[in-house]
């Protein structure tokens, strides 16, 4: 086992864990630190460095997301190979605040700023992926595979009505494992995003023209599918613990739309009690409950929340899932589970639809994860998200403290804060463009927008650097405070 001494600075602007593992992704991009090399155990490096084991683990955490280690049951971490030399090594978040620019040259370009949103140097948008540390070359294979398929029509013509039934089965086996949801390939819809299978839900059940119960704030795409379809929308408001359950039997509602392992935007999880209490509304209103289950698989805090649809022993759940956060958003690939009461008769009724998800883009993703890839990946991106989501609430507390309130901090890929300078969104917003930031207003999840308060803003941390969130929020405190 090798010896690592790096120089840490203690009272520098960098956080420690950075520098150990920048510190060690040299030394194993430069050779010194050969593949197959085990590193030193957590307590150990902790003793030896005096640093804590957090700080420790944290650095491996970050290495092995990047592919530089791997963990060995029972042996320890093992630095990996580099394929490729790296072009541009990281760059340490001190060299990010050294501002060169004369007064002049910084208006300048803080106009042109304001003026071309290509130039905003961060980007807080919800939504945003992880791409840099997508497995390219392994999906590049899938798809060169997928081509290659000896029955051209599973690829190249319209393809099942529901999708195709091999990575239905795949799914079905992947949320059994990962959500405790029992269902077959039978009961599964394959299509191209959640707003898509909404509108095929209003469509086939049918929904149209129904009163539609949902989350008040709740997510706009979904209440915007409802609506063109003639639904009207019945705005349950949400306490502390998410929806109240309670207000459901007095609307008179046809299903209810929820987000129960975690609420969008507002981030709380649904409890056990009100959970049954859900399910027992939908029993005995012969109502429906459609739980979209959008990033389920990036919980930070605690032991993972099951599914509503594990629970759901009368069929009365339909599940929607995505692998837009998961995978890949272009892959524009997302499915509904059906209760077996509605399998049935809205298979009869599919065959006069065509399939909406890409037939090529389905086998590639079956291979991709019968393969393996999909679980390696998944893993790979929750310790990564991880990282983020620890680097920005370290953030958040080292530059604003207790000037803003963090709200949902739990899972997923975003968080709001509620920003307590008197100023509104429209200001917060804008002052942080000109500092050449941008971040968002959740206002548009709410029912009636003005009822969202005034100082809330959303943070969406999946496609930023981690490298750079600490920089990005010391800016935008100097903006706002």
């Amino acid at each position: 086992m090798i010896a690592l001494t790096p120089i840490l600075d203690k009272a520098g602007e960098s956080p420690l864990y950075w520098q150990l593992y920048a510190f060690i992704r040299g030394e194993i991009e430069s050779g010194t630190i050969q593949a197959g090399t085990k590193l030193p155990a957590i307590r150990e490096l902790s003793l030896h460095l005096k640093v804590s084991k957090n700080t420790v683990e944290t650095a491996y955490q970050q290495l092995i997301a990047e592919g530089y280690a791997e963990s060995r049951s029972r042996s320890g971490l093992f630095a990996l190979a580099v394929e490729e030399p790296v072009a541009v090594p990281p760059r340490d978040p001190q060299d990010l605040t050294r501002e060169t620019r004369s007064p002049a040259q910084r208006q300048t370009a803080a106009t042109r700023t304001r003026e071309n949103a290509a130039e905003v140097a961060f980007d807080f948008r919800y939504g945003d992926v992880e791409i840099r540390r997508f497995p390219m070359a392994v999906w590049k294979k899938c798809l060169l595979d997928a081509l290659s398929e000896p029955n051209p029509r599973k690829t190249l013509d319209y393809g099942h009505p529901q999708g195709d039934e091999e990575l239905r089965s795949e799914i079905a086996s992947y949320l059994f494992q990962s959500r405790g949801v029992r269902c077959n390939a039978e009961q599964i819809v394959m299509s191209a995003g959640t707003q898509h299978s909404v509108g095929m839900l209003c469509q086939l059940l049918p929904l149209r023209d129904k009163l539609i119960a949902m989350e008040d704030p709740g997510y706009s795409g979904v209440r915007a599918a409802l609506e063109s379809h003639g639904c009207e929308i019945a705005p349950i408001p949400l306490d502390a613990d998410g929806l109240q359950v309670d207000l459901l039997p007095g609307v008179r509602a046809a299903a209810v739309y929820v987000t129960p392992s975690h609420q969008f935007p507002l981030g709380m999880v649904l409890p056990i009690q009100r959970r049954n209490k859900l399910l027992q509304w939908a029993t005995e209103h012969d109502g429906l409950i459609i739980e979209d289950d959008y990033d389920s698989e990036y919980r930070y805090v605690g032991q993972p929340i099951p599914s509503l649809k594990a629970l759901d022993y009368r069929d009365r759940v339909i599940y929607l899932g995505t692998l837009s956060k998961s995978f890949l958003p272009a892959a524009r690939l997302s499915y509904a589970v059906l209760p077996e009461p509605l399998a049935a008769p809205m298979r009869e009724k599919l065959g006069m639809f065509s399939q909406s998800a890409s037939p090529l883009i389905q086998q590639a993703m079956l291979r991709f994860m019968r393969e393996g890839h999909f679980g390696r990946h998944v893993r790979k991106m929750k310790r990564l998200y991880q990282i983020k989501h620890r680097a920005l609430l370290a953030a958040l507390q080292r530059h604003m403290g207790d000037r803003v309130d963090i709200i949902g901090q739990k899972a997923g890929l975003h968080l709001l804060i509620d920003v307590k300078t008197g100023a509104g969104q429209a200001d917060l917003i804008e002052r942080a463009l000109a500092a050449g930031i941008r971040v968002y207003s959740p206002a548009q999840q709410w029912f009636k927008p003005e009822r969202c308060p005034p100082t809330y803003i959303m943070l969406g941390f999946g496609g930023l650097d981690e490298h750079r969130i600490d920089e990005a929020i010391r800016r935008l405190a100097a903006a706002w405070f």
